[in-house]
């Protein structure tokens, strides 16, 4: 068995880490941390566990942690991990991070955007970014893993083919993003109580938002050059999910814009073959509804020849795919599991 021990355990993905890690048949859950939850029964943070999580939530302790564990998932906030991860840590057990900490490889480009010091970039080169269906080869040797999150995994995973293949312009790129609350976390604040939320929905982080410097990064691989985008994101009165719609130009390839034919063709090269990817029929669009409480990423795309553009969309829950699910994936990954392990429940309806 895989013992895992989990930092954050009661924030809204250190949960969702614990039902998945419940759910796996390989994996034992041997520490429940939460610093503002000490000695308090894990079931009473959240009533769904109980009788079936009838332990204590621990502290912080990553060096005790990390010699009973042999994973250490760290679901807290942007600057923890950075400020106490040790190479002792690193040499007894892996540890894959929900946070920014380690996903930018350029320091000064993460201070710049999240206005931290980061306390420990000797291990941001070391640092895998765990989008599994990209980097499933270096995920599996690593020590420390980047979990992505749920904007950036939608973003990135929605365009990465039609740059990869060089049917789109890469500087022409705009993301327009929409969030249910649960994405900001579980701590109070004014702008995400009930009555600021419901029925409403507004943009947030108009060319600030601190996950565009991770956007491009990811992207800039494809690209094999770097580039500029615009992201908007958009807070919505929904629980869960994530939608991207996105917009490009194309490019031009001997002669001629590419079809619709060839854009669904791209896809179907990077992704035919990924479980967790469902390229959907052509005209179908992808929704929030169809994905929730999977691990499943929704994808497709639509081409106006009337003006040489392309629609990009995608669809994922945001605490799954978007952060437990895709953690769990990245240890499936690191311990020579199945990918699936765990994470193959049948999207939610109603």
């Amino acid at each position: 068995m895989i013992k895992a021990g989990i930092i954050g355990a009661t924030g809204y993905a250190g949960e969702e880490l614990v039902r998945l890690l419940l759910a796996h048949k390989e994996t034992e859950i041997v520490w429940y941390g939460s610093k503002s939850y000490i000695d308090q029964r894990f079931c009473d943070v959240y009533r769904n566990m109980f009788k079936l999580v009838p332990q204590r939530c621990k502290d912080d302790d990553l060096k005790a942690l990390s010699k009973e564990a042999d994973v250490i998932f760290t679901a807290t906030p942007q600057g923890y991990l950075s400020s106490v991860l040790k190479e002792e840590i690193l040499s007894s057990c892996k540890v894959i991070d929900l946070s920014a900490d380690y996903r930018i490889k350029d320091v000064a480009v993460y201070e710049e955007w999240y206005k931290i010091e980061h306390k420990s970039p000797q291990f941001i080169k070391e640092a895998v970014y765990g989008l599994c269906e990209l980097n499933r080869k270096q995920v599996k040797t690593a020590r420390l893993i980047a979990n992505p999150g749920c904007y950036t995994t939608c973003s990135i995973l929605s365009i990465y083919p039609l740059l990869k293949e060089g049917l789109i312009e890469k500087d022409s790129i705009i993301i327009d993003a929409k969030s249910g609350v649960s994405g900001a976390g579980r701590g109070a604040k004014v702008n995400n109580l009930y009555c600021e939320v419901n029925e409403n929905i507004k943009a947030y982080g108009v060319l600030t938002h601190r996950h565009t410097p991770e956007i491009e990064e990811q992207l800039s691989y494809a690209a094999g050059e770097p580039l500029r985008l615009i992201f908007t994101p958009h807070l919505t009165p929904m629980n869960r999910g994530i939608l991207v719609t996105a917009y490009a130009s194309l490019k031009a390839k001997d002669g001629r814009l590419p079809s619709e034919e060839d854009i669904r063709k791209a896809y179907q090269k990077y992704y035919a073959e990924e479980y967790f990817i469902r390229i959907l029929d052509p005209g179908v669009c992808p929704e929030t509804r169809w994905v929730l409480g999977s691990n499943f990423f929704d994808v497709n795309a639509k081409v106006d020849t009337r003006t040489g553009r392309v629609v990009m969309m995608g669809a994922l829950d945001n605490l799954v795919k978007g952060a437990a699910g895709q953690a769990v994936q990245n240890m499936n990954l690191l311990f020579g599991l199945k990918e699936t392990e765990g994470l193959t429940m049948i999207p939610m309806f109603p």
